[in-house]
């Protein structure tokens, strides 16, 4: 009988061989992950409205657009009215934009973002009016309207002091607008489709056309150049396109890489690649500080002497210099390798900048050094 101490250790154990085979099997990435098919993709929307019943936080009535706006919507519902007589301090001119994902149904509700346009302090408690949302074609494709939510709040005093968190001039609404008009796409009856490669590389779209030709047991994928893959549709399969992709994108292939180094100078972040190499190079690195200080000092004349007190200054410079190491880098060295030579040298992310400027300069940096 296996204790339980031991029974323990024994599922630890299972567990850890249990993750260690089974990551060979997700260090792929799904096809899907990998690229778009043309045609299917979503399509931008935009609409300019208004929010009403604002807690005074509105457009000031010097905006004109706004209280021509408000004039306008309510003449189209019957009442006239003079627009210098409007006050608009509870009513914000907004624009709302949103994204129509493929083969949206009209009826089906999308997520809309509603920005301040004015000057309105906070969009808080208002009420997106009825706002028709335009593709680039003029055509309008859905109808927005709706309470807004905000995720922030705000506050101020009669002495000018206010406190605000979260933006309070923009807010997402989810299901915020209605679609009211499909852009149609049939994918039954279509013979090829056309993939695009959402980071374009060869080596990546091969593997991802002998991925599929494996799996459909026919040529049916070429890779037509780096960011662009051309899929026949079998015959049999015509008539259930969708399946066909459904089956194709959970395929999993390994991604290529260019070997890249991205550096943030304002941050100090710095992203090395997994494809870095290093050939043959010495690094130095070493800070040099200098500290100046100045102190005064009394000078006294002679107990006799008619020379007066007066205070001089005592400049002390000081020079002082970190020991620098040199560190031998073997050829190819690996990313892992070249992190721990740094870490080793005591290097700081800002120091990594120049360093590697340094070392693209000497023509040893096998990557692409990218400066953000």
């Amino acid at each position: 009988m296996i204790k339980e101490p031991c029974l323990k250790r024994l599922l630890l154990i299972v567990i850890l061989l249990t993750l260690v085979f089974s990551s060979h099997n997700v260090l792929g990435a799904r096809i899907k992950d990998l690229i778009d098919i043309k045609g299917i993709r979503s399509n931008q929307l935009i609409g300019y409205g208004l929010v009403v019943g604002l807690d005074g936080t509105g457009d000031k009535s010097g905006t004109e657009f706004t209280v021509q706006s408000l004039a306008n919507m309510m003449s189209q519902m019957g009442v006239y009215v003079d627009k210098k007589k409007l006050k608009v301090k509870n009513v914000a001119a907004v624009i709302i934009t949103a994204q129509m994902p493929p083969f949206a149904r009209i009826g089906s509700r999308i997520d809309i973002t509603v920005s301040s346009v004015g000057d309105a302090q906070s969009l808080a408690g208002g009420t997106l009016l009825l706002t028709p949302l335009h593709g680039v074609d003029g055509k309008v494709y859905a109808i927005a309207q709706g309470a807004i939510a905000l995720g922030g709040i705000g506050a101020g005093g009669q002495s000018g002091t206010s406190i605000t968190k979260n933006h309070l001039q923009t807010a997402r609404v989810p299901g915020g607008a209605t679609v009211e008009c499909e852009i149609p796409v049939e994918l039954d009856g279509k013979e090829r489709l056309t993939l695009s490669l959402l980071n374009p590389d060869f080596t990546t779209a091969m593997r991802i056309s002998n991925t599929i030709n494996s799996f459909v047991g026919l040529k049916v994928a070429k890779a037509v150049d780096s960011g662009t893959l051309r899929l026949l549709i079998p015959s049999e399969m015509q008539m259930s396109v969708a399946r066909y992709i459904a089956d194709i994108e959970t395929l999993q292939v390994t991604p290529d890489t260019v070997a890249k180094i991205v550096v943030n100078e304002k941050t100090g972040t710095v992203v090395i690649g997994e494809n870095v190499r290093i050939s043959t190079v010495a690094i130095s690195h070493g800070n040099m500080s200098i500290t100046v200080k100045e102190h005064e000092k009394v000078s006294q004349p002679g107990i006799l002497s008619r020379g007066e007190t007066v205070t001089v200054k005592d400049t002390d410079i000081q020079i002082e210099e970190e020991n620098s190491e040199v560190i031998l880098l073997p050829k190819s060295t690996t990313i892992g390798e070249l992190v721990r030579a740094l870490n080793a040298i005591g290097v700081t992310p800002r120091d990594m900048i120049s360093i590697f400027q340094s070392i693209k300069a000497a023509g040893a940096l096998q990557a692409e050094l990218e400066i953000t």
